[in-house]
């Protein structure tokens, strides 16, 4: 029973972490731009939720492909032992019968978005280790949710340093009226009160910071701050303490890192949610097994 668990944990979380790369590839964008429309092509995304949930490629790149593919197989190839033509025949040769040139073949499967590969084998793993360390308490139900909802944070931050509003404040929303019903079902292993209470703290914890060096924490990251707090507080004080130290200790050594391969300067700006996410997820593992 505990093994179906996580392997059903692990399928909800490869299934769920599919449909990250098309939304993320359409929050990547800069704060005063549109939300993405289009594909990397230039072709308008369709699909569930006004084109917000869909595969990873663009599927008129794959059908132009296709049809560019099929009409290349179907051309004639050339003679090898045709002679060459001189080269001032070659105005001559086109006729009004010629067949027009066929343009270069684009890939088949059209265009990905990135991460294709890399968000669903993050989701699937962050499941599968929530389900193994909380087990059948209802509360699981509420990591699984969330889970890829961090993931799609993550991607984004990472890609341009941004944490949109759409998702951290519903995000934290969630986490709370979810956690309120999850208390309400027997076996919990948590807290509704401290997880408001963890919430509020380490949210108003990230606020100071911002207003200490606004350069050096944004403001989406404050926002961001609620949720996990909620999250991490559902499992009590030292929880919250445990995994918001492990965020900071992430982005710092990834700092470090980029600095000792000069990648980066002392005053770099680095996306500081994924350290966030993982801290708040190794603290949630922690909190989980011990409770």
């Amino acid at each position: 029973m505990y093994a179906i668990l996580i392997g059903v944990a692990a399928l909800w979380g490869a299934a769920t972490g599919l449909l990250v790369p098309r939304a993320a590839y359409r929050f990547s964008v800069e704060p005063d731009d549109a939300w993405r429309d289009a594909c990397p092509a230039g072709h308008a995304l369709t699909g569930p939720a006004r084109g917000w949930f869909g595969s990873t490629r663009c599927m008129t790149c794959a059908e132009v492909g296709a049809a560019v593919a099929v009409r290349t197989a179907a051309a004639p190839g050339p003679v090898d032992d045709a002679e060459p033509e001189p080269a001032g025949d070659a105005d001559d040769a086109q006729g009004p019968d010629a067949a027009p040139p066929l343009p270069a073949a684009p890939r088949r499967s059209g265009p990905r978005y990135a991460p294709h590969i890399v968000a669903p084998v993050v989701t699937a793993l962050a499941c599968a280790v929530l389900a193994a360390a909380t087990g059948t308490r209802p509360e699981l139900a509420v990591w699984l949710l969330l889970a890829p909802v961090g993931v799609l944070l993550a991607a984004i931050d990472r890609r341009v340093h941004r944490l949109p509003d759409q998702l951290t404040l519903p995000a934290a929303a969630a986490a709370a009226v979810l956690l309120g019903l999850a208390a309400l079902l027997p076996e919990h292993g948590g807290g509704w009160l401290s997880a408001l209470l963890g919430g509020a703290v380490l949210g108003a914890f990230y606020f100071l910071l911002f207003l200490i060096n606004p350069n050096g924490m944004g403001f989406g990251d404050v926002k961001l701050a609620l949720s996990l707090g909620v999250a991490l507080g559902w499992y009590g004080w030292a929880v919250v303490f445990a995994g918001g130290f492990a965020g900071f200790l992430f982005g710092a050594v990834y700092g470090l890192g980029l600095v000792m391969m000069r990648r980066a300067g002392r005053k770099t700006g680095i996306p500081f949610g994924p350290f966030m996410i993982a801290g708040a997820l190794l603290g949630i593992l922690f909190g989980a097994l011990a409770a």
